[in-house]
């Protein structure tokens, strides 16, 4: 939420940053009669309560003197005064809560350094790294979506038949590798100076106005027990869209002390949206999906320490990357392409080179945007009541949050696969990545289960040497060994049986 000085005392300058935004549906001009028309009436009601006092604290006297009429007079007037005060109570009311809800549809003012533009064609690349020395891949590379089912290790049908489009199943290695960069990100950011938090996954309507997801978003999220387009009250719940909401709401309305900060927290949450992505290539695979998984950084600051913890939650986030081995480049978003709540934002985007799409780097593939470092100034701390105290005799003052992803998961997941892919159809895991695995170096792919598995063409083949090579590996055999011979020749046989059949 803005300061409201600012909208009294700057319209102007609050008018651009709509412009600036792109935002058309707010009509500031109501907004600011709404606000004058309360502030009168506030006074009109201040006015009439002394008056009023005044009034009662003379009957008193009055009654004492003996003066019956005026005393009656007096009674009367002070009636009188208090039937209109209640009037006007009543309409301050109605007018303070619909100013209350007009500031909520005002998005945040853009820090005076932010490059003004329409859309994302306008942001402004500041660096790229890792494209120095770039591992050799396939010709073609194979995407995601189609890796992943060869190796049995993404289930798009199967996600769909248990949840709905937008959903899927990762499997084995495919599972395990999901829960490797999760824990490997929580401990990357724990010895950055961050505490961990589990929140809960249902937040109540309002903590998702304190952090800005409603009332502007509502159809974004998902909500439980009630159609999104229906009226909803602070107590209704929704499924977390990002920990950002928890996280942000966990000292909601309270005041902490200047020891306190700054307070680094981060948590790992599955996320739910509604979002249905764009046409074409991006519909496919984990790049857009109703439920991912993510591990967001939080941070409560003074207002004097925003833009630099802002710069180091950057490098804070892009660590993650780096340390992966995954080409990346981060963006500063213009305007246009900033955001409701943001008053400046850096996207962090990964390489994946599976698919080409227009605005890709000039080596091929497409950019995925992984995370979004925000500062958010003292927008969501006026909205959810976050204050500090400098001095414990001195007045309590809004502090400023930022948030960034540290990262989302199921995109990286799709530049390892993409990135990361060999020749033969494996998959080589990132070497941070491997103490969590047990030590498994690459992805070779599982045997497919049920009756839909047989006659699946070269894909069964996979299969075929997959079996293969982890009958053989355990056993240590050598070309020599007759036993072991006869005993692959036999798997041969009944696997290549299975895919005539």
């Amino acid at each position: 939420m803005i300061d409201r000085q600012v909208l009294r005392e700057k319209p102007e300058r609050v008018r651009a940053a709509l412009e600036n935004k792109g935002i058309e549906d707010v009509d500031l001009d109501t907004i600011l009669e709404i606000d004058a028309t309360w502030r009168e009436l506030k006074a009109r009601g201040d006015e009439l309560r002394h008056k009023r006092n005044e009034i009662s604290s003379r009957i008193g006297d009055i009654k004492a003197k003996g003066d019956e009429t005026a005393a009656q007079d007096a009674i009367e007037r002070s009636q009188t005064l208090k039937d209109e005060l209640k009037t006007v109570e009543s309409n301050a009311t109605a007018r303070r809560e619909e100013l209350e809800a007009a500031l909520l549809e005002i998005p945040q003012i853009p820090a005076d350094e932010v490059p003004i533009g329409e859309d994302e064609s306008d942001n402004v690349e500041r660096r790229r790294e890792g494209f120095d020395n770039v591992r050799p891949l396939p010709d073609p590379v194979t995407p995601h979506y189609e890796l992943g089912e060869e190796l049995d290790i993404l289930d798009f049908e199967r996600g769909a038949k248990v949840s709905g489009g937008g959903f899927y199943f990762s499997k084995g290695d495919g599972a395990r590798l999901e829960h490797a960069l999760i824990q490997f990100m929580l401990d990357t950011h724990r010895e950055q100076g961050y505490r961990d938090i589990f929140p809960p996954i249902p937040v109540n309507s309002q903590s998702m106005v304190g952090t800005g997801q409603l009332p502007k978003f509502t159809e974004d999220a998902y909500r439980i027990g009630g159609d999104n387009d229906e009226s909803w009250t602070d107590k209704d719940l929704w499924l977390c869209p990002t920990a950002e909401v928890p996280v942000t709401n966990l000292y909601r309305d309270e005041i902490l002390l200047d020891d306190d900060l700054p307070i680094k927290l981060q948590a790992y949450t599955p996320n739910f949206r509604r979002e249905a992505g764009e046409h074409g290539t991006e519909t496919r695979g984990i790049v857009r999906v109703h439920q991912f998984n993510k591990v967001e950084l939080v941070n409560f600051v003074r207002p004097a320490e925003s833009e630099t913890r802002f710069e180091a939650l950057v490098g804070e986030a892009e660590s993650v990357l780096a340390a992966l081995g995954l080409p990346y480049r981060i963006l500063e978003m213009c305007t246009g392409d900033l955001g409701f709540t943001q008053r400046k934002k850096y996207d962090i985007e990964v390489w994946a080179p599976g698919d080409d799409m227009e605005g890709g780097p000039e080596q091929g593939g497409r950019w995925l945007e992984v995370s979004s470092v925000s500062n958010f100034g003292a927008f969501q701390a006026r909205r959810a009541g976050l204050r500090y105290r400098p001095e414990r005799h001195e007045s309590a003052h809004y502090l400023h949050t930022l948030n960034g992803s540290g990262v989302a998961i199921p995109r990286v997941m799709v530049a390892i696969l993409e990135y990361y892919q060999n020749g033969d159809g494996n998959v080589m895991i990132p070497e941070v990545l491997q103490p969590y695995m047990n030590g498994l170096e690459q992805i070779t792919g599982h045997t497919p289960i049920g009756e839909s598995a047989v006659g699946a063409g070269a894909r069964q083949w996979v299969s075929v040497f997959t079996l293969a090579h982890q009958i053989a590996l355990p056993c240590q055999i050598c070309l020599s060994d007759i036993s072991a011979m006869t005993t692959l020749r036999n798997v041969l046989q009944r696997s290549f049986h299975d895919l005539i059949s």
